[in-house]
């Protein structure tokens, strides 16, 4: 027997840990990370307090945390996310729980600190009660903390939007109303196959009345495309069709059986149809099919593809605000719209202006050169109607001519544009799609077609001399976690 072996426990074959070493060892592991997450909050609460003071009239204060909590600058979050390389609204999010659970929810906080519960259901609870008033969240305090140590997550959540109905029944009944004023429709991200959800939030009657729809065109086309498709995909084919009213009024006429014996007074409106309805019916069926084509609504997708990919109809063709799909999937997301075919930008050429407004040619050039949002860990999701073409170094109105360009210009989300300009950081150009990033505190970033990357403040202060230079520096040579 091994000396290693632990008295009443049978040596495991070739070293290997026993079942029992491994399920302390799981549970060892599991209140490390718990406590490890605990320092992440513990960091992000000091760094609101070391930012808790405006710098001057043009550095704004936000309270991310619910009443009672303590604002900080918000040009300073987005330095701390860069750090811990996230978007700068999920360090927002890490901030504003850190500071809910020490101010307003501190038992809860305590079972928390001491690695007892899953930080993220503290979290949760912080998110849930973040309308409370403070005089009214300590209930929901003492009750989660309670349940928070032995209960599933799913209980303690439960629990949870209990006692917020409780502490502050009025308080709920007004989110209740402003809730009325949230509903949307939207659009996942694509899937490697090219496919979306359709996500909407809208009333209980309309959504009734959709699903309807999408049934009975479902319906219908499990006549015409055949029964070798479930009920589900042709459910998601019929969803489609709701996008062309025109094809969808000429589907249903074609496919609704008239009544077997006339109606004597055939030509009343029903009483519970609108008091147009005679009229609508009479102008759909004077428009011609060109008219009845525009019913549908207008977008604009921006589609990427080579010459080779048309020509051959094999090969990955990328949709902004989709992703890269199968060029034979084309005609799924374009359908019968009007296509205009743009020319080939050829992204060698200095196009420059002495304009401060960006032409759109140059906007084109800078979005296919840079190829998203170029601020620091921000997903590439942005189109190109939804970003900023923002000069890395400011526009003088008495500097030299040219400052226009993709030399000097970058595309940013609004908020990411307003913290480069209003919060201490600065970003140049330094090679085609290449950005590179300062924080106020000296931390130094490179964006560019890799993703990321930290660099050290010395490589970063060459490549400022160097492009200052007009030349272009890359760096082969790893950079070690954590340099500055």
């Amino acid at each position: 027997m091994s000396s290693s072996a632990v008295a009443g426990q049978s040596p495991s074959a070739a070293g290997e840990p026993s079942a029992e070493q491994v399920l302390g060892l799981a549970a060892a592991t599991l209140r490390e990370r718990r406590l490890a997450e605990v320092a992440e909050i513990r960091l992000a609460i000091e760094w609101a307090v070391v930012n808790g003071h405006s710098r001057d009239d043009r550095d704004p204060m936000v309270t991310p945390g619910g009443d009672g909590t303590p604002p900080l600058r918000e040009h300073a979050v987005p330095e701390l996310a860069m750090v811990r390389e996230t978007h700068p609204a999920t360090t927002r999010a890490l901030i504003a729980d850190g500071l809910d659970l020490v101010h307003r929810l501190p038992s809860t906080w305590a079972v928390v600190e001491a690695g007892d519960c899953e930080p993220w259901v503290a979290r949760k609870v912080a998110v849930l009660t973040r309308s409370l008033l403070s005089e009214h969240v300590g209930r929901v305090d003492r009750a989660v903390a309670k349940a928070i140590r032995g209960h599933a997550p799913s209980t303690v959540l439960e629990i949870a939007r209990a006692k917020v109905i409780e502490a502050d029944p009025e308080t709920h009944r007004a989110e209740q109303q402003r809730s009325r004023h949230q509903r949307y429709v939207s659009l996942s991200r694509s899937d490697k196959f090219g496919y979306r959800h359709v996500i909407a939030r809208v009333t209980a009657g309309d959504a009734a009345w959709v699903d309807a729809m999408v049934d009975r065109v479902a319906d219908i086309l499990a006549t015409t495309m055949g029964h070798d498709h479930n009920h589900d995909e042709l459910r998601s084919v019929a969803m489609g069709w709701l996008a062309r009213p025109a094809d969808v009024l000429a589907l249903l006429l074609e496919h609704t059986q008239p009544d077997a014996e006339p109606d004597a007074d055939a030509g009343a409106v029903p009483a519970w149809g609108p008091s147009h309805l005679a009229d609508t019916v009479d102008r759909l069926a004077s428009m011609p099919a060109s008219r009845l084509a525009s019913l549908r609504g207008r977008g604009r997708l921006f589609v990427h593809l080579t010459d080779d990919a048309l020509r051959t109809g094999d090969g990955v063709a990328r949709v902004e605000g989709v992703g890269p799909i199968d060029v034979a999937q084309l005609h799924e997301v374009l359908g019968h719209a009007d296509v205009t075919v743009l020319p080939v930008l050829d992204l060698r050429m200095r196009r420059r202006v002495d304009a401060y407004e960006h032409p759109e040619v140059v906007k084109d050039h800078v979005w296919l050169q840079t190829g998203g949002d170029c601020f620091p860990f921000t997903p590439r999701s942005a189109n190109r109607d939804g970003v900023d073409f923002d000069h890395a170094v400011p526009y003088d109105d008495t500097g030299p001519p040219g400052q226009t360009g993709p030399h000097n210009s970058g595309p940013l989300r609004r908020r990411h544009h307003r913290t480069k300009t209003h919060g201490g950081y600065t970003t140049r150009v330094v090679g085609p799609g290449r950005h590179l990033w300062r924080t106020p505190h000296g931390r130094a970033f490179l964006v560019d077609h890799t993703g990321t990357t930290r660099l050290p403040a010395a490589q970063a202060a060459a490549m400022l001399i160097a492009i200052d230079d007009g030349v272009e520096l890359y760096f082969t040579a790893p950079v070690a976690y954590g340099a500055s």
